[in-house]
Protein backbone atom coordinates (compact mmCIF):
# COMPACT_ATOMS: atom_id res chain seq x y z
CA UNK A 1 0.00 0.00 0.00
CA UNK A 2 0.93 3.55 -0.45
CA UNK A 3 1.29 5.27 2.53
CA UNK A 4 -2.14 7.35 1.94
CA UNK A 5 -3.44 3.86 1.58
CA UNK A 6 -1.66 2.82 4.46
CA UNK A 7 -2.80 6.28 6.32
CA UNK A 8 -6.97 5.33 5.76
CA UNK A 9 -6.54 1.43 6.27
CA UNK A 10 -5.26 2.15 10.08
CA UNK A 11 -7.08 3.61 13.20
CA UNK A 12 -6.67 3.55 16.79
CA UNK A 13 -7.16 -0.32 17.50
CA UNK A 14 -9.02 -0.94 20.58
CA UNK A 15 -9.22 -4.66 20.94
CA UNK A 16 -6.13 -6.62 20.13
CA UNK A 17 -5.87 -10.45 18.95
CA UNK A 18 -3.64 -11.84 22.04
CA UNK A 19 -3.45 -14.74 20.46
CA UNK A 20 -1.19 -13.17 17.57
CA UNK A 21 2.32 -11.68 17.97
CA UNK A 22 4.74 -9.36 15.90
CA UNK A 23 7.67 -11.42 14.18
CA UNK A 24 10.90 -10.45 15.70
CA UNK A 25 12.17 -8.96 12.28
CA UNK A 26 8.58 -6.92 11.59
CA UNK A 27 9.59 -5.08 15.31
CA UNK A 28 12.95 -4.66 14.53
CA UNK A 29 11.97 -2.75 10.96
CA UNK A 30 9.72 -1.10 12.98
CA UNK A 31 12.30 0.11 15.61
CA UNK A 32 14.88 0.70 12.84
CA UNK A 33 12.43 3.35 11.31
CA UNK A 34 11.70 5.17 14.22
CA UNK A 35 15.37 5.23 15.20
CA UNK A 36 15.87 7.62 11.83
CA UNK A 37 12.75 10.34 13.61
CA UNK A 38 13.75 13.54 12.92
CA UNK A 39 13.83 15.94 16.48
CA UNK A 40 15.26 19.21 16.89
CA UNK A 41 19.20 19.88 15.88
CA UNK A 42 18.99 15.87 16.02
CA UNK A 43 19.23 15.34 19.85
CA UNK A 44 16.70 12.82 19.96
CA UNK A 45 15.47 13.94 23.18
CA UNK A 46 14.14 10.76 24.53
CA UNK A 47 14.27 7.16 24.65
CA UNK A 48 11.55 4.20 23.69
CA UNK A 49 11.15 1.41 25.88
CA UNK A 50 9.88 -2.06 24.12
CA UNK A 51 7.90 -3.60 27.43
CA UNK A 52 6.72 -7.55 26.51
CA UNK A 53 6.90 -8.63 30.23
CA UNK A 54 3.49 -9.61 30.94
CA UNK A 55 3.67 -9.02 34.86
CA UNK A 56 4.78 -5.44 34.49
CA UNK A 57 2.14 -5.12 31.42
CA UNK A 58 -0.59 -6.02 33.60
CA UNK A 59 0.93 -3.33 36.47
CA UNK A 60 0.65 -0.81 33.54
CA UNK A 61 -2.69 -1.54 32.57
CA UNK A 62 -3.70 -0.56 36.06
CA UNK A 63 -2.09 2.73 35.68
CA UNK A 64 -3.86 3.07 32.05
CA UNK A 65 -7.65 2.47 33.91
CA UNK A 66 -7.56 -0.94 32.93
CA UNK A 67 -7.34 -0.56 29.39
CA UNK A 68 -7.10 -3.89 27.99
CA UNK A 69 -5.00 -2.84 25.02
CA UNK A 70 -1.57 -2.87 27.35
CA UNK A 71 -2.18 -6.81 28.09
CA UNK A 72 -3.70 -7.65 24.88
CA UNK A 73 -1.26 -5.97 22.38
CA UNK A 74 1.78 -7.61 21.01
CA UNK A 75 4.17 -4.88 22.39
CA UNK A 76 3.62 -1.53 24.66
CA UNK A 77 6.12 0.95 23.11
CA UNK A 78 6.84 3.92 25.60
CA UNK A 79 8.26 7.09 24.66
CA UNK A 80 10.06 8.57 27.42
CA UNK A 81 11.64 12.01 27.51
CA UNK A 82 14.86 13.12 29.04
CA UNK A 83 14.49 14.84 32.04
CA UNK A 84 18.19 16.18 31.92
CA UNK A 85 18.96 18.38 29.02
CA UNK A 86 22.22 19.48 29.29
CA UNK A 87 25.43 21.01 28.59
CA UNK A 88 26.64 17.24 29.24
CA UNK A 89 24.20 16.01 27.00
CA UNK A 90 25.14 18.25 24.47
CA UNK A 91 28.67 17.89 25.06
CA UNK A 92 28.21 13.74 24.56
CA UNK A 93 25.86 14.18 21.75
CA UNK A 94 28.91 16.52 19.58
CA UNK A 95 30.97 13.87 20.57
CA UNK A 96 28.80 10.89 18.96
CA UNK A 97 28.53 13.54 15.72
CA UNK A 98 32.49 13.88 15.56
CA UNK A 99 32.91 9.87 15.49
CA UNK A 100 29.96 8.82 13.57
CA UNK A 101 30.86 11.74 10.72
CA UNK A 102 34.41 10.65 11.27
CA UNK A 103 35.46 14.48 11.54
CA UNK A 104 37.61 16.89 13.89
CA UNK A 105 35.67 18.02 16.88
CA UNK A 106 36.28 21.40 16.20
CA UNK A 107 34.72 21.33 12.98
CA UNK A 108 31.32 21.03 15.26
CA UNK A 109 32.15 24.08 17.59
CA UNK A 110 29.84 26.27 16.29
CA UNK A 111 26.80 24.26 16.01
CA UNK A 112 27.58 23.21 19.53
CA UNK A 113 27.36 26.63 20.87
CA UNK A 114 24.01 27.52 19.26
CA UNK A 115 22.77 24.03 20.84
CA UNK A 116 24.35 24.98 24.36
CA UNK A 117 22.27 28.46 23.80
CA UNK A 118 18.93 27.00 23.22
CA UNK A 119 19.60 24.66 26.28
CA UNK A 120 20.96 27.67 28.17
CA UNK A 121 17.88 29.84 27.85
CA UNK A 122 15.40 27.31 28.58
CA UNK A 123 14.30 26.32 32.28
CA UNK A 124 13.85 22.83 32.88
CA UNK A 125 10.40 22.67 32.52
CA UNK A 126 10.68 24.34 29.18
CA UNK A 127 13.62 21.61 28.04
CA UNK A 128 10.88 18.61 28.77
CA UNK A 129 8.37 20.13 27.35
CA UNK A 130 10.46 20.38 24.35
CA UNK A 131 11.89 16.80 25.09
CA UNK A 132 8.05 15.74 25.02
CA UNK A 133 7.15 17.66 21.75
CA UNK A 134 10.16 15.61 20.00
CA UNK A 135 8.74 12.43 21.11
CA UNK A 136 5.28 13.44 19.78
CA UNK A 137 7.22 13.74 16.46
CA UNK A 138 8.50 9.94 16.99
CA UNK A 139 5.24 8.75 17.89
CA UNK A 140 3.94 10.23 14.75
CA UNK A 141 6.65 8.53 12.39
CA UNK A 142 5.77 5.21 14.21
CA UNK A 143 2.32 5.28 13.33
CA UNK A 144 2.65 5.69 9.70
CA UNK A 145 5.50 2.82 9.45
CA UNK A 146 3.43 0.63 11.58
CA UNK A 147 0.64 1.28 8.80
CA UNK A 148 2.48 0.61 5.63
CA UNK A 149 4.04 -2.82 7.65
CA UNK A 150 0.27 -3.54 8.15
CA UNK A 151 0.39 -3.45 12.07
CA UNK A 152 -1.86 -2.06 14.10
CA UNK A 153 -1.57 0.54 16.95
CA UNK A 154 -3.56 2.42 19.32
CA UNK A 155 -1.69 5.92 20.79
CA UNK A 156 -2.52 6.75 24.00
CA UNK A 157 -2.73 9.63 26.56
CA UNK A 158 -4.68 7.69 28.71
CA UNK A 159 -2.35 6.57 31.50
CA UNK A 160 -1.08 7.73 34.93
CA UNK A 161 2.58 9.41 34.32
CA UNK A 162 4.07 8.94 37.72
CA UNK A 163 3.19 5.38 38.35
CA UNK A 164 4.25 4.76 34.90
CA UNK A 165 7.33 5.93 35.88
CA UNK A 166 7.79 4.28 39.16
CA UNK A 167 6.98 1.04 37.24
CA UNK A 168 9.40 1.22 34.86
CA UNK A 169 12.18 3.31 37.02
CA UNK A 170 12.26 6.26 35.07
CA UNK A 171 13.56 8.72 37.40
CA UNK A 172 16.19 6.84 37.91
CA UNK A 173 17.18 6.60 34.30
CA UNK A 174 16.64 10.15 34.02
CA UNK A 175 13.31 10.10 32.10
CA UNK A 176 9.64 10.83 32.27
CA UNK A 177 6.90 8.95 30.05
CA UNK A 178 5.53 11.29 27.94
CA UNK A 179 3.41 8.49 25.59
CA UNK A 180 2.43 5.06 24.59
CA UNK A 181 1.38 3.12 21.82
CA UNK A 182 0.09 -0.66 22.26
CA UNK A 183 1.24 -2.45 18.30
CA UNK A 184 -0.10 -5.38 17.46
CA UNK A 185 -3.18 -6.95 15.27
CA UNK A 186 -6.56 -6.01 15.63
CA UNK A 187 -9.24 -8.75 16.75
CA UNK A 188 -11.56 -9.72 14.35
CA UNK A 189 -14.61 -8.28 16.50
CA UNK A 190 -13.20 -5.21 17.16
CA UNK A 191 -15.97 -3.17 16.05
CA UNK A 192 -13.99 0.23 15.40
CA UNK A 193 -12.29 -1.24 12.60
CA UNK A 194 -15.83 -1.17 10.59
CA UNK A 195 -16.26 2.56 11.54
CA UNK A 196 -15.96 5.39 8.63
CA UNK A 197 -12.62 7.08 9.44
CA UNK A 198 -13.91 11.21 10.58
CA UNK A 199 -11.45 13.95 9.73
CA UNK A 200 -11.87 17.44 9.29
CA UNK A 201 -12.78 18.44 5.61
CA UNK A 202 -9.53 19.69 3.25
CA UNK A 203 -11.64 23.38 4.11
CA UNK A 204 -11.88 23.16 7.20
CA UNK A 205 -8.55 21.45 7.85
CA UNK A 206 -6.07 24.07 5.96
CA UNK A 207 -5.55 27.46 5.55
CA UNK A 208 -3.64 28.42 2.26
CA UNK A 209 -2.51 32.02 2.73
Amino acid sequence: MSLLQSLEWRYATKKFDDSKKISAEQLDTLLKTVQLTPSSYGLQHYKILVVEDAAIREQLKEASYGQSQLTDASQVIVFAAETEINEAYVKRYIDYTAEVRQIERAQLEQFENVILGTVSHKTEDEKIAWAHKQAYIALGVLVSAASELEIDTCPMEGFDTSKFDEILGLKEKGLTSSVIVTIGYRSPDDHYSHLAKVRKTAEDLFIKI
